[in-house]
């Protein structure tokens, strides 16, 4: 924070001017000017991350009401002075509804000054009496304090209070006329207390608690200061701090205690460690930080965003059957808005592996985030920050001990454009390892009974027309063992939109052409689609003829399937039925084949001669070969010559 503009204000003659010259000077100062020109004041001794760099005092004078409407509404807190009984009644009738009436919503600390007139006054008559009427009824009011400019008494504090109420503002957190913390500040504590219960046994026990204090303050607490508090909060709670740990009713309460004797600046160290902006939301910089992605490149998980997504997955399979049920996700998404809505817009859990019970796999888990990943990384971005990434993660000594959220990410190499007699085509990019299918085909040819194969689950000879674009993800094995994830889309009834744009046709990188062998008119459709959408050309593709098992109908169409594929440079149709797995294991694997070496399978690219294809490394060979000769016959001939 910059600066803060403190502004102080009152009846004349409550010596408003006498506080301030008493904080600059720190003593009093007899006779001096009506009104103290505005003082700038550098950051204090503490020098803590979150107090201004400056704060600038302005005295005025209640008869200049232009000037002091002028000042009120430029300022960020109100100090507000009265010294006898008329001047407090004025607090409540007049100064309150008058900052009201401006539109402002500053905090106010109430200063009760010249009590060095009359000393008589007990302390306890004046909170009782005076501070805590006022309290409950305007909530404006964060803090009171009884002052003399004229002993120099708690001058500095009431200054430190005005700091305070802008840096650590207590009307977030507190509601004065319930007595009650406030719904927001209740769910962020819970929040820190869901991520601080890092075994989720629902107990912060010593260790999770010295972490806390750690995190948030940088500095141990004694363990016997940590009995005090447990035993403070079995006296107002019972059960609430026992030997398991805190409770999160526990956690609660200490919170609203910290509040109540004027701590609140902890419950913000709390809260800001955990990345808490004043308003209570967590801050965009913690969820939406700047990642670097270049044109044609993609973002996938890295090995420790891996690693933290199964840790994460295993740390809420409470009952160890492989498996996160609805009761599971639902206590996983806790400190997150809830599922992301794109999930739910492919049906998750549906769109992939489930177990026999439908409830979500540790296979099915990442896949589901390395599609959410290359989709929109953005979104894992967002949810690994409500996860508490950073801090479950280990920061490789970074300062704070915060390891940011990009680092569970990767972000693949730039995919170039080659050409090759004329034409255009992708290059290949060796350190993809998701890839991004759209399924196209006549309706009813069986994409859908494919998608629902690929997830492993039982195929089903109902048909329901696809209207909403539908997406499933699965890993893929590949020769050698390499594994990838393989998205496919099903564009439903928006695929007219979807190959139109140009954006969706660059996030592809194969398409796989469907059609229904035993349905003769199935066949024209791929080629019509292909005349009235030459984009296509570009993208890498995969020809399949489904419903293998039922007899093979001749096309009805102006080239047959093999002969059409053959003049495009690709291979045959693969026939694939929904109830051979092996077939579909092949198809699965050349669809990333040609997602992974575009050249191999792109429309219209003539392959490379097999000279050249032979040359390459048998020329090298022989290059070095005859060079080689070449250099043994120079050696003899120079040593025949000196013979």
């Amino acid at each position: 924070m910059d600066s803060i503009r403190v502004i102080v204000c009152g009846d004349e003659g409550v010596g408003k001017s006498s506080l301030i010259a008493s904080l600059v000077k720190e003593k009093y100062v007899p006779n001096i000017q009506h009104v103290i020109p505005e003082l700038i004041i550098p950051r204090d001794f503490s020098n803590s991350s979150h107090s201004p760099n400056s704060t600038i005092v302005v005295d005025t004078s209640s008869s200049d009401t232009y000037t002091l409407q002028y000042e009120v509404r430029q300022a960020d807190v109100i100090w507000l002075v009265y010294s006898d009984h008329y001047t407090y009644e004025r607090i409540s009738l007049y100064w309150i509804p008058t900052f009201r009436s401006l539109g402002v919503n500053l905090p106010i600390v109430l200063c009760n000054n010249k009590v060095d007139i009359d000393k008589s006054i007990k302390e306890e008559t004046v909170i009782n009496e005076e501070f805590i009427p006022l309290l409950r009824e305007f909530k404006e009011i964060e803090a009171c304090i009884r002052c003399s400019a004229k002993e120099n008494c708690n001058v500095i504090q009431a200054f430190y209070l005005c700091q305070r109420a802008v840096t650590y503002p207590i009307a977030p957190l507190y509601d004065y006329k319930d007595s009650n913390l406030k719904t927001l500040a209740v769910a962020a504590l819970k929040r820190i207390f869901y991520l601080c219960d890092k075994d989720q046994d629902e107990f912060l026990n010593d260790k999770e608690f010295l972490e806390l204090q750690e995190k948030c303050f940088h500095k141990t607490m004694d363990i016997n200061e940590l009995h005090l508090i447990k035993s403070t909060l079995n006296t107002s709670i019972p059960g609430s701090a026992g030997q398991n740990g805190i409770t999160e009713e526990g956690f609660l309460a200490l919170n609203k205690l910290y509040v109540e004797i004027g701590r609140h600046e902890t419950i913000w160290g709390i809260l800001r460690a955990y990345h808490y902006t004043d308003s209570l939301s967590v801050d965009d910089k913690c969820l939406h930080p700047k990642m670097e992605v270049g044109q044609n490149s993609s973002v996938e998980l890295s090995p420790k965003g891996y690693q933290f997504l199964v840790d994460l997955f295993l740390l809420f399979d409470k009952d160890n059957d492989g498996g996160l049920n609805e009761q599971e996700l639902t206590k996983l998404f806790y400190p997150t808005p809830g599922i992301p809505r794109s999930w739910k817009e492919c049906n998750f859990p549906k769109s992939v592996v489930c177990n026999e019970q439908g409830d979500i796999t540790l296979q099915g888990w990442l896949a589901q985030w390395s599609m959410c990943t290359f989709l929109d990384y953005k979104i894992t971005l967002e949810y690994l920050g409500y996860f508490g990434y950073s801090d479950r993660v280990e920061s490789s000594g970074r300062r704070n001990g915060e390891e940011p959220t990009t680092t569970a990410l990767h972000v693949t190499k730039q995919r170039k454009s080659r050409k090759r007699y004329g034409k255009t085509y992708r290059s290949t990019v060796g350190d993809r390892t998701v890839f991004n299918c759209f399924i196209i085909g006549a309706r009813g040819c069986g994409k859908t009974s494919l998608l629902i194969s690929f997830l492993g689950r039982q195929y089903s000879s109902a048909y329901s027309p696809t209207i909403q674009p539908r997406l499933v993800v699965n890993n893929v094995e590949l020769k050698g063992g390499k594994q990838c994830y393989l998205i496919i889309q099903e564009l439903g009834e928006l695929e007219g939109a979807i190959l139109e744009n140009k954006t969706k046709l660059e996030s592809c990188d194969v398409i796989c052409f469907a059609y229904d062998s035993s349905d003769p008119e199935s066949f024209q459709y791929l080629i019509d689609l292909r005349s009235k959408y030459p984009e296509l050309d570009h993208i890498p593709a995969v020809y399949v003829a489904l419903k293998a098992d039922l007899d093979r109908q001749q096309q009805r169409a102006d080239l047959q399937p093999e002969p059409y594929t053959r003049s495009l440079y690709l291979g045959p149709p693969m026939h694939i039925s929904s109830g051979w797995s092996s077939s579909l294991g092949e198809l699965l694997g050349q669809l990333v084949q040609a997602a992974a070496d575009p050249k191999t399978a792109t429309p219209g690219l003539k392959p490379e001669p097999e000279s050249e294809l032979m040359m390459t490394p048998f020329a090298l060979g022989c290059g070095a070969l005859g060079f080689m000769t070449l250099i043994s016959l120079w050696y003899l001939r120079g040593t025949i010559s000196r013979k």
